[in-house]
This record gives C-alpha cells, structure tokens and sequence, in this order.
C-alpha cells in the first residue's frame, strides 16, 4: 500500500500545453520496489512534462486533440474507474489514478507488488484505494474554506512539508492533512526555523526568478592532415531568485531537443540540494554513445539572494558553428591571404554580431590594403596591423562567404607594432567573435512551465539564453601551426 508518485496539475484550455505541473512528489524506494516486483513490465516514472502530455491526452483535455482514437475513444474502452493506463516511451504506465475537479488534474500512480502484464483486478491492488484516499485528502485541503488563488498557491507551497508528515516513503498515514498542519505549525512555534548562515538576509517584494543560459564555444580549426581540428562547448546557468520567506525551494529542469548534444562534466552550486546520479556520472571522458543520458536535468535548490550559477557543463557537439579556412603567404613585403567561411545549416543565423579579426604581427604598419569581400565589409586599422572582417547579422543564404586580398606593410617599429612570440613568419591565425541571442548549440534550453518554486506568491519567470565564441581561432594552412589549448596559456608544438 505505497504511491511511486503523486502530481497536481492546473489544467489550463488555451495555454500551449494544455496545463502546468503545479506540484510533484516521487518516491524513490517505492520505485525500487515497482521496478522488483513488476518484472518484465516495468515502465519508470516519466518526467513531469512528458506525464502531464500523455495524462492530457488521455483525458481528452489537449486544445487540439478532436481527432477519434481507437485504442482511448472507441466504445470498449469506456472508462468508470478514473484508471488510466498512459502510453509514455513505448511502455504503457499503469495504473494510473487520476480524476479533474476544479480545474485541477489529481493523479498518483501505485504501487503494484506483482507483475502488470496481464492487468491483475483493481480490486486486489490496496495502493488504489490508498491513491483515491490520498487525492481527495489533498483536494479537501486545498480548497476547503478558500476564497482566491492566493490561498490555493500557499496551500501548494505547504504540500511538501504536509506529504512527509501525511504519507512518508509513499506510505498513506492520515488523509486529513490539516491534522498534518496543525502538528507543524505546533513544532515551528516550538521549534521556528532558523535563518542559516551563508543567507544573510530575506527578499521583500515582487516575486521573480531570471534564468540564463549561456554557452561559449571555443575551436582551433587548422585544415591540415596531420593535426586535428578541436572545438568544445562550456555553459553555465545564471539564476537570480528573488522569493520572500528564509528557505523558498526551487527546481528548475533543463531540456534538451531530440537532437540535442548531452551535457557532461556538470559542476553545481552548492545550494542544489539533490542531483540524479546520471548527472553527476556524464563526463566528457567517456566515449559517446546513445545510452548517454539526455535529461531532462534536474535541480532543486534554495537560492542565495544573490544572482548565482547554478551550474556548469561542457558538452561534445558534432560540428563546430562556423568551419573556416585561412591561408596566408608571404611575398617580401607584402603577404597574400584568402580566407573562407561556412556557417553550419543547423544553426540559427541571427547574431547580434560577427565579426573576423585578422591580426599581422612582428610586422612594420599597414601601408596599402586591396581587397575583395563577398559579403560584408572590410576595415582597415594601420597601427595596429589588424584587418577587421565586419560580416553583421547574417550569412548570405548560401551559407558561405570569402575574403582575398593583398596587404603591405612599411618598415617594422617595435615600440608600436604588435609583437607575438607564436605568430612568428607565416605562422598566423584569424579569430572569430560573434554573439547569438536566443539560442545555444546544445539546443539546452529551460522551459518556463517546468520551473516549480515552492514559496508565497506567483513569481514572474524569466529565461533567456545566448551563444558567445571564446577562443575561436582558424590557423594559416599554409605555414607551421602551433596546437593551443583552450586556456590562458599557449603551448606549442610546431610541425615542419
């Protein structure tokens, strides 16, 4: 007589999913238990987007959905049980207890203690009727006595402390959860919570919560047999929680498309409170394969009034955004260069600026330029030996763009020309910097609806994400080429 999970849904007609996931509970060894006795026919509990999906569509609540489907519409499938089965990864999620009532969906999956295939009677799994007793305790305790939304959403933030009282380990102990809340509010008179001490003060105001995601790419691109092109991903999330109350509570869950490349090598806050195990074990080390896991990735926390970096992550993308060539010869005084670039048709041509920067260093000031641009426009600074590429917001629809062009200096002055002790001949590099808003090469992305914030009132909830070039370099194919690291440093391994 145990649940492997419980949720509160707000249904919402018109909304583009159709609903929010309002509150959630899992089980852990519950689901350890699921997983022994059911066998064969286990199917895991999903996350809460793709449940709230299959769970909508099985009660026929999807704006959307007016198409008839034979295995849910059809006249041997009339339901009077409020017991769904719910088809989710190719399993089906049985049983699946669940029923509306003022707008909100309640649902509880329970255990049942043998195999599931066939179905075995309802009436010999316990954990049903525990399911129905649990639902309608909680649905009494919400909207027992309350007048608007304000009261409902702090019941919805009391929900987590009242279910380890009322049904610890999934194990149903009182469905009256007053009785629950009457016990708390005794020990926190008793017992009041304490400010911890890394938390210096409390927020007053308008709730909010500001999610960033920013990725930087980094590439050494060489086009030379003998030396391998790199590139890397590094992200990080930017949270800033402003939330009344000493330990509001938040769990923010990061996407990825089905295409996406997974995260590795994740570093969190330390004010994450819980991580799955898959998370903490994804590391760039270990060779890629399709059993990676692709989240989503989940992290609880009790925010800092700071703005903080709830996490990092590295991860292999296939290609990197923009593949360049670059060749440069020397002709006395004067060297010629050609450079090409191609911008990869998966990523999303907008930037908020693209720029190639063509550095000549150990070399007198730039006398006399003679170009030819596909696309943008050239800029020229003298001094400082540096062409500057402005290609702007958008690559052609070809996808492709080139430089060529001859460039002479004058007489060398050390005082004022740039010098590099790397850079040496025709040892040379092009470096791109380029900025996209509203995208990132992993596909990463934090939805809005699956951020669940356990404190008073309803926060505005803010995500932004961004595609930054750190390190971006396109060696000379065409002259020795060192290998650089990603870091501060610079080592060299010239090949002749």
């Amino acid at each position: 007589m145990a649940q492997r999970a419980v949720w509160l849904i707000s249904h919402e007609p018109g909304a583009p999913l159709g609903g929010t996931v309002r509150f959630s509970r899992r089980y852990p060894t519950v689901e350890k238990r699921a997983k022994v006795f059911n066998g064969a026919s286990y199917v895991p509990i999903p996350e809460d987007g793709p449940f709230m999906k299959a769970l909508l569509f099985e009660l026929r609540l999807l704006d959307d959905d007016k198409d008839f489907i034979e295995s849910r519409d059809s006249c041997s499938h009339i339901n009077k049980t409020s017991v769904y089965g719910l088809l989710i990864g190719g399993g089906e999620l049985w049983p699946v207890v669940a029923f509306l009532k003022n707008t909100m969906i309640y649902a509880c999956v329970p255990l049942v203690e043998q195999t599931l295939s066939p179905h075995p009677p309802l009436i010999s799994i316990s954990g049903i009727s525990q399911g129905f007793e649990l639902l309608f305790g909680i649905q009494d305790f919400l909207y027992l006595g309350q007048k608007n939304d304000t009261e409902i959403n702090t019941k919805l933030n009391q929900l987590p402390d009242l279910l380890l009282q009322a049904c610890p380990f999934g194990t149903l102990l009182d469905a009256n959860l007053q009785n629950s809340l009457d016990s708390i509010n005794f020990a926190s008179v008793t017992h009041p919570q304490k400010q911890p001490a890394w938390k210096v003060g409390t927020y007053k105001g308008k709730p909010q919560v500001s999610i960033s995601i920013t990725e930087k790419v980094k590439s050494m691109q060489y086009d030379k047999q003998d030396i391998a092109d790199t590139w890397q991903v590094v992200g990080a999330v930017t949270c800033k929680c402003d939330l009344e109350g000493i330990m509001p509570n938040v769990t923010i869950s990061l996407s990825l498309p089905t295409n996406g490349s997974p995260l590795q090598d994740i570093l969190v806050h330390p004010c994450v409170t819980s991580l799955d195990s898959a998370i903490l074990t994804s590391s760039s080390i270990d060779a890629m394969d399709d059993s990676a896991f692709s989240g989503p990735y989940k992290f609880p926390f009790t925010p800092p009034l700071e703005s903080f970096n709830l996490c990092y992550y590295t991860s292999q993308v296939p290609v990197p955004p923009i593949l360049g060539f670059y060749q440069m010869k020397e002709e006395e005084i004067k060297v010629k260069i050609t450079v090409n670039l191609k911008l990869h048709e998966s990523v999303k041509n907008n930037f908020e600026f693209c720029e190639a920067h063509i550095p000549f260093y150990n070399r007198g000031p730039i006398t006399h330029v003679e170009s030819k641009v596909s696309f943008g426009q050239l800029e020229v600074f003298r001094e400082k030996s540096l062409l500057i590429w402005i290609i702007g917001q958008k690559f052609p629809k070809s996808m492709e763009i080139s430089l060529s062009g001859t460039v002479t200096f004058g007489a060398k002055s050390h005082e004022k020309q740039p010098f590099d002790e790397i850079c040496i001949g025709g040892t040379a590099y092009l470096k791109l910097h380029f900025k996209i808003l509203d995208y990132t090469l992993t596909g990463c992305y934090a939805d809005q609806h699956s951020v669940q914030v356990f404190a008073s009132g309803k926060p505005k909830i803010s995500t932004y994400r961004k595609l930054i070039s750190s390190d971006y370099y396109i060696w000379n194919s065409k002259a020795p080429a060192p290998v650089v690291t990603y870091g501060s440093l610079l080592l060299v391994r010239c090949h002749n």
